[in-house]
């Protein structure tokens, strides 16, 4: 738990009153197994808002006089997933801590962050992206729920990414990468992707598509995804324990209280 300051998305630094979680996860069931859990507030590293770079960690590494970021340089997500290397630098130094066996999840924006930390920061051995949509694990070419032109429109969310990122609004044809690679980019580690059937703006079979792309790297190191199964229901687990897994629970955006005993036992499994 924790006690402090947190951001609203009006760009206002607020002293939190209560203590807050950030997440409904029963902490107790996964201590039982021996599975530590921290947790990390994101605008403690970088404030997710409009207006937020001068706030966050970014800040220290603009050029002097530099107000504005060029177009392929960081936005937020990748500010978050800094900030997680950060903490797995930490992780190696505490005895306490196998900082071989470290897992992420994250939900939403911080499904597309977790997914990114582990493309790119080997020391993970784990990732569970929770409803990651665009940006994430859903392919941008369906073009399906939230796309690249929402990701990237001014009064949305477009200080989350490299301002070229940009650029593939409307013409995401273009663009020389799609989300089945930021997927293979884990093999052989474990991946598992959650997401809901009824969350439509992140595109459930999107990704479940992107997995289906992904595979035939996982399958160069002998592992397993979705193969030829085809796209399953709601609350069909016959795809969640696959080191490349796939689980849609029935429901919205987000995890459910029945989804943590499910990534448990996925921990347990890879652990």
């Amino acid at each position: 738990m924790r006690k402090g300051y947190y951001w609203t998305k009006e760009g206002k630094r607020l002293l939190a009153q209560q203590n807050v979680t950030g997440s409904r996860i029963d902490i107790a069931s996964f201590i039982s197994q021996g599975i530590g859990v921290a947790m990390v507030y994101y605008g403690d590293i970088d404030p997710d808002f409009k207006g937020g770079l001068r706030y966050g960690v970014r800040n220290l590494y603009l050029k002097p006089n530099q107000t504005e970021l060029s177009e392929s340089e960081w936005g937020t997500i990748s500010a978050w997933s800094w900030g997680l290397s950060r903490a797995m630098d930490y992780f190696e130094t505490d005895k306490d801590i196998d900082a071989r066996r470290v897992a992420l999840q994250g939900t939403s924006r911080l499904g597309k962050t977790v997914l990114w930390t582990g493309a790119r920061d080997e020391r993970f051995k784990l990732v569970i992206a929770s409803c990651s949509g665009e940006g994430g694990a859903a392919l941008s070419r369906r073009n399906y729920g939230e796309g690249v032109e929402h990701m990237t429109d001014t009064s949305r969310y477009y200080y989350q990414f490299a301002p070229k990122r940009h650029s593939y609004s409307g013409r995401v044809e273009n663009s020389p990468v799609d989300a089945h690679m930021l997927v293979a980019l884990m093999a052989p580690r474990p991946l598992l992707l959650q997401t809901g059937d009824t969350d439509y703006w992140s595109d459930p079979k999107g990704e479940f598509l992107a997995a289906e792309a992904a595979e035939p790297v996982y399958q160069l190191y002998g592992k397993k995804g979705p193969g030829g199964a085809g796209f399953p229901a709601a609350s069909d687990t016959s795809l969640l324990f696959n080191p490349l897994g796939y689980y849609m629970h029935a429901g919205g955006h987000g995890p459910i209280p029945a989804d943590w005993p499910l990534y448990l036992q996925y921990l347990k499994k890879y652990l």
